[in-house]
């Protein structure tokens, strides 16, 4: 009898095949490239003589970068693949870190820094859509773990950043990251799977999707990731100044939220193997409610990290499970589903902070986190809609 693609599913196989790991270390060179940006970002403000209002601007210019480049990225993976794509976004992006350590005059520094911001999302697209590509060629989930390896940069990349810093200087540091990054980039290019458009896709008109699908999914990926930025610039602060922790202690709540959203993440392709996207996603969004509604509410503070670490556990997934969605959508090129997905998902990171700091002035901290739990109400009745996730495995 013929072997069905969900037979394969329950076969013992390798955990980490060729084109997993390919992909994978994007995901950490990605990863772990932002992470060593964020203990620059001090030494880039004084060195430029940066007030805390013009680094804002600043960094909004790479947030302007990311989302521009999204859409592009995704018409050039239509076209010529995301391998092809990826890679080229990943070479140019491997000198940045030394060009931002080397701009001593902000006009560079701001052009530098859109590249970085754009060169980072093209990247981000491209990654994704040839995780999915792996999906449909092993017939099983790999997002999350993927995702995982990106956070798991994030932590490597920020954790030894401060210490090279200080240890061998900022343009030390930048070459060293950099050199560490072309060592992931070598390992894992010749392990990409191939996904070259056919002559048929590639003659397919490219345009914005006009059916509603993609965009529903986009608002999914959005309404998981605003909350994600909140907890991620906002934890800290409101355990300080709301609830009177110790500012030894103040970032335990976004440490306890990251932590379980990385550790959930390498967990998270078994558990939609077994149990399935829209399940998944209904789990995932009843944890991330409960989890916001406790660090939002909890009389003490034990009981608000711990509100952090439940969110951590449901918003781990979301996000992965709408992109394998969005890049399995019928009659559609993955590289454009996921450039919708992405650019809504990741604006909720780039954008919604500085709007709900805004709003925390004026309400506090304790009632914004409550409130966001109602954004993942909105996500676990959208959850049929990541019954396009499972694709990639069945079909």
């Amino acid at each position: 009898m013929t072997e069905t693609p969900l037979d394969e599913i329950r076969r013992p196989r390798r955990y980490m095949s060729p084109h997993r790991l390919g992909v994978s270390l994007l995901f950490l060179m990605n990863g772990f490239y932002m992470g060593s940006w964020a203990p620059k970002i001090p030494v880039f403000a004084e060195k430029l003589g940066l007030s805390e209002g013009e680094l804002g601007l600043m960094i909004l210019v790479f947030g302007v970068g990311s989302i521009l480049a999204m859409p592009l990225t995704g018409i050039f993976n239509a076209r010529y693949g995301s391998t092809k794509v990826g890679k080229a976004a990943a070479l140019m992006f491997l000198p940045m870190l030394i060009l931002l350590t080397l701009s001593n005059a902000i006009w560079l520094a701001a052009c530098v820094l859109f590249l970085f911001g754009g060169l980072m999302a093209s990247m981000d697209v491209s990654m994704n859509a040839n995780t999915v590509a792996v999906e449909k060629v092993e017939h099983r989930a790999i997002m999350s773990s993927c995702h995982a390896f990106w956070s798991l940069g994030g932590l490597l990349g920020a954790g030894m950043g401060g210490y090279l810093i200080e240890t061998i200087g900022p343009l030390g540091h930048a070459v060293f990251a950099t050199l560490l990054a072309g060592l992931f980039l070598a390992v894992g290019f010749p392990r990409l799977v191939e996904d070259t458009p056919t002559g048929e896709q590639k003659s397919q008109k490219i345009r914005l999707p006009m059916t509603p699908l993609p965009w529903l999914i986009g608002v999914v990926a959005l309404f998981s990731m605003i909350p994600e930025g909140a907890i991620m610039d906002w934890s800290a602060l409101y355990l300080r100044n709301e609830r009177g922790v110790d500012i030894a202690l103040a970032g335990f709540g976004f440490a306890a939220f990251q932590l379980s959203m990385t550790t959930m993440r390498f967990a998270g392709d078994l558990v939609r193997d077994r149990l399935g996207g829209v399940k998944t996603m209904r789990i995932c969004a009843v944890l991330s409610v409960t989890g916001l509604l406790l660090a939002g509410l909890a009389p003490s503070t034990p009981l608000i990290i711990l509100g952090f670490a439940i969110a951590g556990l449901g918003i781990s997934n979301m996000v992965p499970i709408a992109f394998s969605a969005a890049g399995n959508l019928p009659g559609m090129a993955p590289g454009i589903g996921l450039s919708v997905t992405t650019t809504l998902g990741y604006s909720g990171i780039l954008v919604a902070p500085s709007l709900i700091g805004f709003l925390a002035e004026h309400t506090g901290f304790s009632p914004i986190f409550t409130g966001l739990s109602l954004l993942h109400v909105i996500v676990f009745l959208l959850a049929p809609l990541m019954a396009y996730a499972d694709r990639d495995r069945v079909g």
